[in-house]
């Protein structure tokens, strides 16, 4: 059972609208809600990709009710953690199908006492996943204490933790050593404070995670090549070129495939292909997180992988994770 951890969860309406500018009214025709969240994108992809997941995700207030609504309409399964708050939320403006403006609320804090309900709650979870994934932004800093602890107990009862976040506690998470981390460029950049714009500089940030006893480790960027570690062995990934509509939740997507692999017990290099060809495909249609198996299809002999750094290795050869 795969596990992902969603903490700022948001519900998005979309206004689908023509020739939309800035300072006009216009009278919308087509209205939707959309549940959004990292882990909500990755338990969406997984479910088309036959993997038994559940999204872990504070819910609270109207807007709450509506979110839970969608995702019980979408099929996810999902374990909500009720709060007091109010759900964050968005309007997202859609001209002629293609995403231009997005308008997000403030986050709104988790107080104390749902922060240690849900820490209590992933404790007991954790004996029946086989993969535990915290996800996405966190709505206010005493809240990172959930992957905290989650990566601890990952570590303490040898499960795998995937970390997929951003913010002023990233490093700390990093520091705690979980099995799996993914992130992309200008997230790492804004959350650490460091320059990635260097091949080397990126090798030396997947260094630094292998030196802290992560794993694995995916560092992507939109569709320039893409970087990887595993278990010290450095790899370069250059995805296909698409005709890009939305990439809204393409790393989710990613991820989703990284999982995918895992649970399967996939070789590396084919599980890195599947998940690369899975996000360049999300990229070139609106929905997000709805990639067919047939469509990453259609993508995966156009994803190369090259091996780089000092250890030489031919990575067919690799062994499963």
């Amino acid at each position: 059972m795969v596990i992902t951890v969603t903490l700022n969860p948001l519900l998005e309406r979309r206004f689908f609208v023509k020739n939309f500018e800035k300072g006009k009214t216009y009278r919308v025709g087509k209205s939707v809600y959309s549940a959004g969240g990292k882990g909500i994108n990755v338990g969406r992809e997984l479910n088309l990709l036959g993997i038994k997941n559940l999204a872990v995700v504070p819910i609270g207030g109207n807007n709450g009710k509506i979110y839970r609504q969608v995702i019980e309409n979408e099929g996810i399964n999902f374990y909500a953690s009720s709060v007091k708050s109010e759900m964050r939320d968005a309007a997202v403006i859609i001209e002629d199908g293609k995403r231009v403006t997005t308008f997000i609320s403030e986050n709104i804090a988790l107080a104390p006492q749902d922060i240690s309900k849900l820490s209590a709650k992933l404790e007991k979870m954790y004996e029946n996943s086989s993969v535990m994934l915290f996800s996405g932004s966190v709505p206010n800093e005493d809240a990172a204490e959930i992957f905290f602890k989650g990566i601890e107990l990952g570590n303490k009862f040898d499960k795998i933790t995937f970390l997929d976040t951003y913010g002023a506690h990233f490093k700390e998470c990093l520091d705690l050593a979980p099995f799996a981390v993914h992130n992309n460029v200008e997230e790492v950049e804004r959350s650490l404070n460091i320059d990635l714009q260097s091949e080397q500089s990126k090798i030396d940030f997947l260094k630094s995670l292998y030196e802290k006893g992560v794993k694995l480790a995916f560092l992507t960027d939109g569709g320039n090549p893409a970087y990887a570690m595993k278990f010290g062995y450095l790899y370069k990934i250059t995805p296909p070129e698409v005709n890009e509509i939305d990439a809204t939740g393409s790393g989710d997507v990613f991820t989703a495939g990284v999982i995918h692999g895992i649970e399967k017990d996939n070789v590396f290099n084919d599980f890195v292909k599947y998940a690369t060809a899975l996000a360049s495909a999300n990229a070139a249609k609106l929905e997000t997180a709805k990639v067919t198996f047939e469509e990453a299809k259609e993508l995966i002999d156009k994803v190369t992988i090259t091996e780089i750094g000092d250890k030489m290795k031919v990575i067919d050869d690799s062994p499963t994770v």
